[in-house]
C-alpha cells in the first residue's frame, strides 16, 4: 500500500548542530523510502554527503504532505505558524526536554515512522489564536499562536493595569504583571508554570491566567474558545508593555493599544503514533504517579 505522504518536509531546531545526527538519519531513511524530501535552509547545512536546495521555512507547508519537526516544541510551534494557511499535518521528533507536541524519540525514528507513513497514526487538530494589536482603529501587528498569547510588562518595576472583556462583555480589571490567553495546547506550556489549569485538548476552550496579580483572589477562568477577547490599558501615564505569540514578540504596545484575541480560521493538524495517549504523556512528562526518592 503506497504511502499517503510522497513528499515530506524536514525542519530542524535552527541554530543547534547537534541535531545533524538526528537529521541525517531521518534523511537518508526517507531516501531510501523513495520519498520526496524538501529541507528547510538551515537543516539542509547540517546533511552530509547531499547537495540540497533548502527552501525558506514558509515554503516547506506549500510544497509538502507532511512536514516532521526534528528538535522541541518550539520547533514544533515554528512548523506549525508555518503550515497554519495550508493544514498540512505536522509530525515531531523529540530532542528536547518536555516536548508536548513531539512524541518521537530518535531511537523510535524507523519503528515508528515505519507504520506512520504505512497510514497507521492517530490524528488531532489543535485550534490557533489570532492577534491583532489596534492603534487609532487600524490594525499594526498581526500574529498567531499554537500555545498562548501573554501580555507582560515590560522595562518597568510597576505593575500593569489590565483590562479585560469577552465578546464586549466586562470581565474584570487587573494589576498584575501581566496575562496569559492559552489554548489547549498550550495549557501545559507558560500558562502550567503560572498556575493554569492543563485542558485536555479536545476541549474547545481557552484559559486566561494572571500572572502574579495584586489582588489574590484573581484567579485563572476557563472560556468557551468562540470568543473575542479585547484587553485594553487602565493607566493614566504610558506603560511599557510587551505582547508575545508563543514567544514571537509585539514590542512598543502603548497605553491607547487595544489587543484583540481570537480563534485563528483554521486549526493546525498534528500526527501521532496510533497507540499515542494524552494522560501518558502527561504522566510521563510531569512524572506523575511517582514515588519520591
Amino acid at each position: 500500500m503506497p504511502s499517503p505522504f510522497q513528499r515530506i518536509g524536514i525542519i530542524g531546531k535552527c541554530g543547534d548542530p547537534g541535531i545533524a545526527v538526528t537529521l541525517n538519519e531521518l534523511f537518508r531513511y526517507l531516501k531510501t523510502r523513495g520519498h520526496d524530501i524538501v529541507v528547510d535552509s538551515q537543516s539542509a547545512e547540517l546533511i552530509a554527503g547531499e547537495n540540497i536546495n533548502g527552501v525558506h521555512i514558509e515554503r516547506l507547508p506549500e510544497l509538502c504532505d507532511l512536514i516532521i519537526a526534528v528538535g522541541g516544541d518550539g520547533t514544533f510551534l515554528a512548523a506549525a505558524r508555518a503550515a497554519a494557511d495550508f493544514e498540512t499535518p505536522l509530525l515531531g521528533v523529540n530532542l528536547g526536554r518536555l516536548g508536548f507536541l513531539v512524541d518521537i524519540s530518535p531511537e523510535q525514528l524507523s519503528s515508528r515512522l515505519d507504520k506512520i507513513l504505512a497510514g497507521e497514526f492517530k490524528t488531532e487538530q489543535r485550534q490557533m489564536l489570532s492577534t491583532h494589536i489596534i492603534r487609532d482603529h487600524e490594525i499594526i501587528h498581526q500574529q498567531t499562536a499554537v500555545n498562548e498569547v501573554v501580555v507582560h510588562r515590560w522595562v518597568t518595576p510597576s505593575m500593569i493595569e489590565i483590562v479585560t472583556s469577552i465578546d464586549g462583555v466586562y470581565l474584570n480589571t487587573q494589576r498584575s504583571d501581566g496575562l496569559i490567553v492559552a489554548t489547549p495546547t498550550g495549557s501545559t506550556a507558560y500558562s502550567l508554570s503560572a498556575g493554569g489549569p492543563i485542558l485536555h485538548p479536545a476541549l474547545n476552550a481557552l484559559v486566561l491566567v494572571p500572572l502574579n496579580p495584586h489582588t489574590l483572589s484573581n484567579r485563572p477562568i476557563v472560556i468557551d474558545d468562540n470568543v473575542v477577547i479585547d484587553i485594553r490599558f487602565s493607566q493614566t501615564k504610558q506603560i511599557n508593555a510587551l505582547v508575545t505569540c508563543d514567544h514571537m514578540e509585539i514590542p512598543d504596545v502603548r497605553i491607547n493599544d487595544k489587543i484583540v484575541i481570537k480563534k485563528a480560521a483554521k486549526p493546525i493538524k498534528i500526527l501521532h503514533p496510533a497507540d499515542h495517549d494524552f494522560f501518558h504523556t502527561l504522566r510521563s512528562k510531569l512524572n506523575w504517579s511517582g514515588y519520591p526518592a
